[in-house]
């Protein structure tokens, strides 16, 4: 891509969690907030702008509403925008409004020198296989239900490719490092990161970095069903090559 990915877990206690996005933006600093509108995404958006300008007061927060069940096109609406952030809500629906342009969105990024930031959701969009929700894996609980995104079974579904590993949210918070556990141990994923409130993946340069006050639980399986689960902490890193492969790799298991 050239540029790198930032991914948020999801919080709002720090709002200086964007300056390393907003650091990675050039040009007037436009920032398109991609929000999928159930009703109330005027008001998210000016949540998302203050957060923005208590980081760079200097960025022109700008609004990318989609309404629930719409598609985003994304060659007219980045027209003028230096920066992407995909923000929270519902995750299979960001899912489905992006689902036309998974390809040429990230294409489209990379030929205009737009870096992308996920929140919650957008982060989750932004992995090649993303876990958008679900609190059952064959009927059995494996996080609790209001986790679940509306959906029953754990799902799975294509994203943008941004990222090689899959992203869950909110993991301690919301307990979904169990899911993510889950779907890697199954193989529907190739490996995993699941991110607590308040932390974010700066992802880019054959690696990736973890800021914030929280953690990043990178998941990762071996023989069988068979997972670990190893937890970095803020200045952390571990090499990220651009591969779906998950065969133990030692190399990667050290920050």
């Amino acid at each position: 891509m050239g540029s790198r990915t930032f991914l948020i877990g999801g919080g709002w206690d720090r709002a200086e969690l964007y300056e390393p996005f907003l650091r990675e933006v050039s040009g007037e600093r436009r920032i398109g907030c991609l929000i999928v509108d159930e009703g109330e995404g005027a008001a998210q958006f000016e949540r998302y702008a203050v957060a923005l300008r208590q980081s760079a007061p200097t960025c022109t927060p700008v609004p990318l509403l989609v309404p629930l069940g719409g598609r985003f096109e994304p060659e007219a609406r980045l027209e003028g925008i230096d920066g992407l952030l995909v923000c929270g809500g519902l995750t299979p629906a960001y899912q489905d409004a992006l689902a036309g342009c998974l390809e040429r969105l990230p294409k489209l990024l990379a030929e205009r020198g737009v870096p992308y930031a996920g929140f919650s959701a957008g982060a989750a969009v932004a992995a090649r296989r993303a876990v958008v929700g679900g609190w059952l894996v064959d009927g059995v609980a494996v996080c609790p239900e209001e986790t679940g995104e509306d959906l029953a079974e754990v799902e799975v579904r294509a994203g943008l490719g941004l990222v090689p590993f899959a992203v869950d949210v909110h993991a301690a918070q919301w307990g979904t490092l169990a899911r993510l556990v889950a779907a890697v141990g199954r193989g529907d994923v190739p490996y995993g990161v699941a991110v607590d409130e308040n932390t974010m993946l700066v992802v880019g340069d054959g690696e990736t970095r973890v800021a914030g006050s929280g953690r990043a639980h990178v998941v990762r399986r071996h023989s069988g069903e068979t997972v670990t689960v190893r937890s970095y902490a803020a200045g952390d890193h571990w090499p990220t090559p651009r591969t779906d492969d998950h065969r133990p790799n030692p190399r990667t298991d050290s920050p």
